[in-house]
């Protein structure tokens, strides 16, 4: 089953950009699609492949700031192509 996610991480301290940077870093390494934009990273692929991805790559993010917040959203489908229609 293909999915599409959305993630957007927020370290809640000082110098937040190195671990913003690492964790976009280690989904890039991936296998798996991966867009950026200034407001949060997609990754598409394959259920199984993206969540262990995620279970990963999350915990070492969280590991590595003091404080923070992660929104995701998962839409059951692959929406890497998407344009809109209007």
């Amino acid at each position: 089953m293909k999915i599409s996610v959305e993630l957007t991480l927020t370290p809640l301290q000082d110098e937040f950009e190195p671990a913003i940077i690492h964790f976009i870093k280690k989904l890039r390494a991936s296998n798996l699609k991966v867009l950026e934009n200034p407001l949060s990273t997609q990754v598409y692929g394959e259920y199984d492949e993206v969540m262990n991805l995620l279970n990963t790559e999350i915990k070492e993010a969280f590991q590595l700031i003091e404080n923070g917040l992660l929104y995701m959203k998962i839409v059951k489908t692959d929406r890497q192509n998407y344009e809109p229609h209007f």
